[in-house]
């Protein structure tokens, strides 16, 4: 049984990241990763809508949502190169090397019909970010009604905030910068209409703004450091999950998001013990 109501939709990027120093492949990409982080966090319902390539890479991804209970009906596979990224570790940081800019997926935007609109009203959430080739789309499913979570990562520029964030319902973002430029930053974004926005600031933890008051929650100690890939992901699946969770229970604003939080924070630490995003990984030669 489900530990939370709640249904999450990942429309966007999938990726394969390769990783040079152990010769695997792991299955991955922001919104894969939430899909499946979203389902581990105890979410009773989460599905993948994307497009796929044709090739092993592509095969390896499809595999893993199909071993971790996402849903993929409305994905679809096209003839060409699936994305990729090519990374390896230093010091349990990830480091990237090379890129495709999302194979075929980059070359193909996903342009939603009525019949897509429709499936992703049935989810609470959709979740998307700045490298799913989704952003003129997300008018169309506000229009619609949906609640629009979004990754705007760390390189995410201000006219690309502005031109995206009005349509956003839950903001997210990497921040490496001091409380007070955090802060900034974070009302900056829920002013353009985001109704919360939060910034990941790795070891220092995050911290959350809902327009008026900010929610700081530290980062929590790590029995185990694998893999930092996933971190970030893993905390806006969870931080969805309980969230939505609790507020379609009842629980006041304040006592869900402080809630939702924690147990992101802990969820995402223990992600960091995991080799790749979530771990079915492949050997290559």
């Amino acid at each position: 049984m489900s530990k939370y109501s709640t249904k999450l939709l990942g429309f966007g990027d999938n990726v394969v990241d390769i990783y040079d120093h152990q010769k695997t492949m792991y299955p991955g990409g922001n919104c894969v990763n939430v899909s499946v982080y979203g389902k581990m966090s105890g979410c009773e319902k989460t599905a993948y809508m994307g497009y796929f390539g044709d090739d092993e890479e592509a095969e390896l991804v499809i595999d893993a949502l199909k071993k971790n209970g996402v849903e993929t009906v409305k994905c679809r596979q096209l003839h060409g190169e699936n994305g990729y990224s090519r990374i390896t570790l230093k010091d349990g940081d990830r480091e990237f090397l090379d890129f495709n800019e999302g194979g075929i997926r980059g070359k193909t935007p996903y342009v939603l019909d009525r019949f897509d609109l429709e499936y992703m009203k049935g989810f609470d959430v959709v979740h998307s970010g700045n490298y799913s080739f989704t952003e003129g789309e997300l008018h169309k499913m506000k229009e619609a009604g949906i609640q629009i979570s979004f990754d705007f990562s760390d390189d995410s520029t201000e006219e690309y905030y502005r031109k995206t964030a009005p349509d956003v319902t839950y903001a997210f973002c990497s921040f490496d910068g001091t409380d007070q430029e955090t802060e900034e930053h974070l009302k900056k974004i829920i002013s353009m209409g985001p109704r919360l926005a939060m910034a990941s600031r790795g070891a220092k933890g995050c911290i959350l703004y809902d327009g008026e008051k900010f929610f700081v929650q530290p980062a929590m100690p790590l029995k185990e450091v694998k893999d930092t890939l996933g971190a970030g992901d893993s905390m806006i699946a969870s931080f969805l999950t309980v969230y939505t969770g609790r507020i379609k229970n009842g629980f006041d604003q304040d006592v869900a998001i402080r809630e939702s939080l924690k147990e992101a924070a802990a969820f995402a630490a223990g992600i960091c013990g995991i080799e790749g995003a979530f771990g079915c990984g492949k050997k290559y030669e």
